[in-house]
């Protein structure tokens, strides 16, 4: 039976084998805190390096992963494994959305933006 949506049958049996082949992956470690000016993502993947790690913003989408390298039939393979995958809500300032290693967690910092204390503003009734 084929599956819907976006993600292929081949890529799916692919990272099962690439699961299996490499003794499976370490379970990340994610920590979600609110501060008065900003959300916070600590994120903590055992076994791999800050180099591997990518944090980008796809159709206001923030998404955090990182990649495993195979080699097959002397071919390296990039195989991605998504840790954070969520919408960037309205009040997030998208634009000024910073990452940095710090004591070997990464730190997504999502800042507030004018919208973070909800919209308002007096409306004029006219007359006509």
């Amino acid at each position: 039976m084929r599956r819907k949506g976006f993600v292929s049958d081949e890529i799916i049996q692919t990272i099962d084998v690439t699961n299996t082949l490499h003794g499976g992956i370490s379970e990340p470690v994610i920590k979600l805190s609110q501060h008065q000016e900003y959300r916070q993502i600590e994120l903590k993947v055992p076994g791999i390096t800050e180099d591997k790690m990518h944090v980008k913003i796809n159709n206001n989408q923030l998404v955090v992963y990182f990649t495993h390298h195979i080699e097959s039939r002397g071919t390296l393979i990039s195989v991605p494994y998504i840790v954070y995958h969520k919408p960037i809500p309205y009040f997030i300032d998208a634009k000024n959305i910073r990452a940095q290693y710090k004591h070997g967690i990464l730190i997504v910092q999502l800042p507030y933006n004018e919208l973070a204390n909800g919209y308002h503003r007096d409306i004029p009734i006219g007359t006509q």
